[in-house]
């Protein structure tokens, strides 16, 4: 992937490096991705993925609240997502709001066109967003599960992905990337996860 690219979708490679959805988006232009890309990042060669859920995962972050103190003294939030396939995406908001801007929905558009890909039409996805440490956590927990609602909503509505396929779970700033430094852009992400195979789905 080219470095114009790159700055659309990244490829995550690391343990849940927690999906951010920002407290403020880096004022970075949206650029095209081609499918391919976007499929390889999500095919998951496991069939026997480790069970992972939106709820769970809510559950986990929640009860990560209770660990005070600045963000690298904390335990890392224990969620074994390392395994499954799994993209970084960035996705632009509106200051303090779960609004999508305009420019994002090409980005939104590539998603959706992988996620209608024979290749990947069995399988379900975790749209998971984190922010950075501005706020209170509280706040930044709130923001990020709208966002990535959002991002949700988006993928069914306006580009046909079948909701029964997507989950939402927001992290706020539980889940850091760089603890070292917490208010830093690179915290503040979109990353979607293949969940495993959706089994089949009755018909709507």
């Amino acid at each position: 992937m080219n470095r114009r690219l790159g700055a659309a979708l990244l490829f995550a490679g690391a343990v849940l490096a927690a999906v951010s959805l920002p407290g403020a988006a880096p004022a970075v232009a949206q650029a095209f991705t081609p499918n391919s890309e976007i499929v390889q990042g999500l095919q998951s060669s496991l069939d026997n993925v480790p069970p992972v859920s939106a709820e769970a995962l809510r559950g986990l972050a929640q009860a990560h609240m209770q660990y005070s103190g600045p963000p690298e003294s904390r335990p890392p939030l224990a969620i074994q997502l390392d395994q499954l396939a799994q993209i970084n995406v960035e996705i632009e908001f509106d200051l303090n709001s779960a609004m999508i801007k305009p420019g994002s929905y090409r980005t939104l558009g590539s998603i959706a066109d992988a996620m209608h890909n024979p290749v990947l039409l069995g399988y379900k996805f975790l749209v998971v967003g984190n922010t950075d440490a501005t706020g209170t956590r509280e706040y930044n927990m709130k923001l990020s599960q709208e966002r990535s609602d959002a991002v949700v909503s988006a993928l069914s509505t306006t580009f046909r992905v079948d909701p029964r396929r997507l989950q939402s779970a927001g992290l706020g700033e539980e889940a850091l990337q760089d603890v070292k430094h917490p208010d830093a852009a690179i915290n503040r992400r979109v990353q979607i996860f293949n969940i495993g195979r959706a089994g089949a789905l009755p018909q709507q």
